[in-house]
């Protein structure tokens, strides 16, 4: 059986518009999201996350216009997060088109909205996004809300309650590597792949095909990148990019054992 690794572009929102932080700083205007979606249509891509990044920490609320454009636009699956606080947001998300719904900050608050929607929705449609954080002496924190809150567990801790809690797929980010192409922090991706056995999505400091691999063979079964894809070039220049449908291909042999538990 042929399985087709899952590369993921992931686009941060802020504003209605598509923008690209580093380190969870400050972030930098890219653009219309919409845009960025019909381009990655004409590139083939298999899917798309979509998040909200000031939704939650601005309580803001779901944007839902903007989720209603990116379905009537997508031809692939897309997985929204931000600003997701109840079973009720997670079911209009799903009624609009969208396939996944990505929590984050109830994860702290109201861990039971997870298991809500996963017992409404199903596993596979809840996705819980986790940012991990190296500690000055060693070892890593888990956040929630950009960063800006401790959930006062390590990122293997989070993801096991995700999984605990009926989350059918967690999303790593790393807060030291995002938007700064310098690789996935393997050693986080490992610690929570070898932790749980729900599938795993790597994200943040992705620069290449070699990065992609490595984190396939760090225990990712999909690895997600946003500055890679909406970026280019020693001044970063805006423009957004997809591998050869080829170089994707070439990632299976760097998947994990079980073929990615896709």
């Amino acid at each position: 059986m042929n399985v087709f690794p899952r590369v993921i572009p992931v686009l941060l929102v802020s504003d209605g518009y598509l923008v690209k932080p580093v380190k969870f700083g400050a972030a930098k205007y890219i653009g219309d999201p919409i845009n960025a979606v019909r381009i990655f249509n004409e590139k083939q891509v298999d899917e798309l996350v979509i998040c909200d990044i000031d939704a939650s920490p601005k309580g803001n609320g779901v944007n839902f216009s903007l989720i209603e454009e990116v379905a009537s636009e997508a031809f692939m699956p897309v997985s929204y997060g931000g600003g997701v606080a109840s079973v009720a947001d997670a079911r209009r998300i799903v009624e609009i088109g969208i396939e996944k719904v990505v929590v984050n900050s109830v994860l702290g608050r109201h861990p039971e909205v997870v298991t809500e929607i996963a017992e409404a929705l199903g596993s596979s449609s809840t996705v819980v996004s986790i940012d991990g954080k190296k500690k000055l002496l060693g070892g890593y924190e888990a956040f929630v809300s950009r960063g800006s809150r401790k959930l006062g567990m390590t990122p293997v801790e989070a993801a096991q309650r995700a999984e605990a809690l009926g989350a059918g797929e967690v999303i790593i980010s790393s807060i030291d590597r995002e938007g700064t192409f310098s690789g996935y922090d393997i050693p986080l991706i490992s610690a929570v792949t070898e932790s749980v056995s729900i599938p795993v999505t790597a994200l943040g400091g992705a620069s290449g095909i070699s990065d992609l691999a490595q984190a396939f063979e760090a225990g990712a079964s999909a690895a997600a990148a946003g500055s890679m894809f909406v970026l280019n070039g020693r001044h970063r220049a805006v423009l957004i990019s997809y591998p050869q449908q080829s170089e994707v291909r070439g990632l299976a042999e760097h998947l994990p054992g079980d073929g990615g538990r896709a």
